[in-house]
C-alpha cells in the first residue's frame, strides 16, 4: 500500500479527520486521481458534517469509476440524512443501472421510494431484493410496512411473519405483527402477538396500552385492568395517567355493575 495512502487511512481511524484529508488530498495532488481516494476523502468531510464537500467528492468519485458502489452508497446516506429524496432517487437509479446485482443499492433505494411516499416503486425494488436474498429479514420488515401502510394487512402479516424464520426476539417485530392482525380484525392474534412483544420487552409501553385497550374490548375486564395498572406505572406524561386511570375506574364500575 501507498506509504502517504496508508498515513490517511491511519488518521482516518484514529479520527484525525482534517488531518486524513491532507494526507489524501496530497496523495490526488502527486498521483494520478483514484476513485476510491476521492471516495475516502469524501467519508473524511461526511464524518465532519462537511456534507457540500463531502458530496463534491463522492461525485468525483462516481466520475472516475461509476462502479463504486461505496461511493453512491455513502453520498445516499448524506441525502437520505438531510431528506433529500429525489436527489438520492436520481444517484441510487443510476448506481442500480450500472450495478443491477447490487442489492444493498437496491433496498436503499426502496427506503428512499418510502420515504418519498412512491409505495408501489419501493415495491417493486423491495421483491427484486428478496428474489436475490431470499433470508434478507430487514426487507421483509420494510416489505411489511409498505404493506401496511397500503392498508394491505393480509400481505404485512406474511411479511412479519417470514421475518420470525429468523429473528424470534425481536420486541419490534411482534408489535408490528400485532397491529397487522389488529388492523386485519384478528383480534386474538393481536391480542397474542401484543403479549409476545411484552414477554421480550417488559419495557415495550404501547404494547400494554394495545392489549388492554383489545381485552376491554372483549370483555376481558379484569385483564384489561391488569395491563392498565402495569402502563401506569410506567415513565408516562400526567395527563395520560390520569386518563388512564379514569378508564380503570370505569372498567371496574362497568365490571361492578355488569
Amino acid at each position: 500500500m501507498n506509504t502517504k495512502v496508508e498515513e490517511a487511512i491511519n488518521y482516518y481511524k484514529s479520527g484525525e479527520y482534517d488531518k486524513a484529508i491532507d494526507a489524501f488530498s496530497s496523495v490526488v495532488e502527486t498521483e494520478e486521481p483514484s476513485a476510491e481516494i476521492y471516495n475516502n476523502i469524501g467519508q473524511c468531510y461526511a464524518s465532519l458534517a462537511n456534507d457540500e464537500k463531502a458530496e463534491d467528492n463522492f461525485l468525483k468519485a462516481i466520475e472516475l469509476n461509476p462502479q463504486l458502489a461505496h461511493a453512491y452508497i455513502n453520498l445516499a446516506d448524506i441525502y437520505y440524512r438531510n431528506k433529500e429524496y429525489g436527489k438520492g432517487i436520481g444517484l441510487l437509479t443510476t448506481g442500480a443501472n450500472a450495478m443491477p446485482d447490487n442489492m444493498v443499492m437496491a433496498h436503499f433505494l426502496a427506503r428512499f421510494y418510502m420515504e418519498d411516499c412512491r409505495l408501489d416503486l419501493a415495491i417493486d425494488e423491495l421483491e427484486k431484493v428478496l428474489e436475490a436474498q431470499p433470508e434478507n429479514y430487514d426487507a421483509y420488515y420494510d416489505l411489511g410496512r409498505v404493506h401496511f401502510e397500503l392498508g394491505n394487512y393480509d400481505c404485512a402479516i406474511e411479511n412479519f411473519e417470514n421475518i420470525l424464520e429468523f429473528k424470534e426476539d425481536n420486541p419490534y417485530i411482534y408489535f408490528n405483527l400485532a397491529q397487522s392482525y389488529e388492523m386485519n380484525n384478528e383480534i386474538d392474534k393481536a391480542i397474542s402477538n401484543y403479549l409476545k412483544t411484552i414477554a421480550h420487552d417488559s419495557g415495550f409501553k404501547q404494547a400494554y396500552k394495545k392489549v388492554a385497550i383489545l381485552f376491554l374490548a372483549r370483555g376481558d375486564f379484569d385483564d384489561a385492568i391488569e395491563y392498565l395498572e402495569e402502563y401506569i406505572e410506567m415513565e408516562l406524561p400526567e395527563e395520560e395517567i390520569n386518563n388512564v386511570k379514569t378508564l380503570i375506574e370505569r372498567i371496574k364500575k362497568k365490571k361492578v355493575n355488569g
